[in-house]
């Protein structure tokens, strides 16, 4: 989104221009034609649900921060971004960045979704067009002071959590939301909404997504985790916001994280630093435990 920040800097001091953001960023993308022109190549990988309802652990990369779970007989997606583009909606198009590799899965292919994380609402994390478009029977469960941005799209269930409130679901499977070390204002004057990690834990494992978010040390104080899910991606010139991929790793170990799944890379260019840098610096950051790292491309999967 670099090339953006002149006008998001302009942007700012003017509240008109940011309340006017805020209502081209509540469309559903019903009108975006133009969007599905020259559409991204398709990823490398699709992952092979044959087997998905049988797994007790498993993960598959669907793209940026879309990772879909399987834990304690649940099936949950974080942060859905199905979208060529995020951001304003523009009539026949979206204004923002567009997406260099498409989804894993189409939302059609998608198992049944029991519940959505969403992190926070910028706009590669809370894509309402791609919300729109997801089955309605899945309980949301998003950060403080962002239901605003969802209620409306036919969800029945839409629970906020606030940094260390927890709920419990079926199966056992409870959800924790955590500090992270980012910002969560869509449109720069709404800096009263939250932002979000999860913790996802049932009597046998556990899972930590970390959303969007910078070096933060506070996680060490979460416990051990099965898998570790981090951004490793846009932190040229936004590493106050964004971990590097050595940070990730010495998050990663923070938890203790017998696997790790980097996310938030080569998806959209959101930064300076080259498309596929933060990937290709993670072996030389993992030293002697690269075989941690257990997806690295788009459609990838694993199961414990």
């Amino acid at each position: 989104m670099a090339s953006w920040k002149p006008v998001a800097n302009w942007a700012k001091q003017r509240p008109l221009a940011l309340h006017i953001a805020d209502r081209l960023g509540r469309g559903r993308g019903r009108l975006r034609v133009l969007d599905r022109l020259n559409p991204p190549p398709p990823a490398r990988f699709k992952p092979d649900l044959s087997r998905w309802q049988e797994h007790e652990l498993s993960a598959a990369w669907i793209g940026h921060a879309t990772v879909m779970l399987r834990i304690g007989g649940m099936t949950i997606l974080t942060d859905p971004v199905f979208s060529n583009r995020v951001g304003l909606g523009l009539g026949l198009a979206t204004v923002g960045p567009r997406r260099f590799v498409a989804p894993a899965l189409s939302i059609r292919e998608l198992p049944p979704i029991d519940l959505i994380l969403i992190s926070h609402a910028h706009f590669d994390h809370l894509d309402r067009p791609t919300l729109a478009r997801l089955p309605k029977r899945a309980q949301v469960i998003t950060a403080s002071n962002t239901q605003d941005l969802i209620r409306d799209l036919g969800f029945r269930r839409v629970k906020e959590l606030r940094w260390d409130e927890q709920v419990s679901l079926h199966n056992g499977v409870r959800i924790g939301a955590h500090s992270a070390n980012h910002w969560g204002a869509r449109t720069f004057y709404d800096d009263h909404r939250g932002f979000n990690s999860y913790l996802i834990r049932t009597d046998r494992h556990a899972v930590l997504y970390g959303g969007d978010t910078a070096y933060h040390p506070d996680f060490e104080e979460l416990g051990k985790v099965d898998l570790a899910i981090f951004g490793i991606g846009a932190y040229d010139p936004y590493v106050a916001a964004h971990a590097t991929p050595e940070q990730a790793l010495r998050m990663a170990d923070h938890v203790r994280a017998d696997h790790i799944l980097p996310m938030h890379h080569s998806t959209f260019r959101l930064s300076y630093e080259p498309m596929h840098e933060p990937i290709q610096r993670l072996p030389g950051a993992c030293a002697n435990d690269e075989h941690r790292v257990i997806i690295r491309e788009v459609g990838q999967q694993w199961a414990a």
